[in-house]
């Protein structure tokens, strides 16, 4: 695991505890998970990963509109489900895709800190190095 990806698992684990269900990364060719909690990984087992990060890449398009639309910065997306939250943001110029999953919390979640500290993860790293670049979609 390189330092940037030590540093990204720390960073979510720190931001989410218990809560953090899975974690992944991913580029235009192939993704990666990091952590995935086992109930998680059961609920998954019959679900096809690839098409899921498939619909994930769409974001590339989306950021690119957001970015050409508004007069700010796109910074991350926060989707809720019914037993969970998903939060997911690129990193990089060219462009690393991150996926989070997270226990739905009766108090809510300050995703904005969460990517500040990103933010700063990919200031101090070469964040391609998030990704093996022969990482393929199962």
């Amino acid at each position: 695991m390189s330092d940037a990806t030590s540093r990204l698992v720390e960073t979510f684990h720190t931001f989410g505890g218990d809560a953090l269900r899975d974690l992944w990364v991913f580029d235009r060719r192939g993704c990666e998970h990091l952590y995935l909690r086992d109930d998680v990984a059961d609920a998954i087992d019959s679900v096809d990963v690839s098409r899921l990060i498939d619909n994930e890449r769409f974001g590339y398009v989306t950021r690119d509109t957001y970015e050409a639309l508004y007069y700010a910065d796109y910074g991350y997306t926060v989707r809720g489900f019914d037993s969970f939250e998903q939060f997911r943001t690129f990193l990089g110029d060219q462009p690393i895709g991150v996926l989070a999953g997270f226990d739905r919390g009766a108090n809510g979640r300050d995703f904005a800190a969460l990517n500040d500290s990103l933010q700063e993860i990919e200031a101090e790293f070469d964040v391609s190095s998030l990704l093996a670049v022969d990482t393929a979609v199962d």
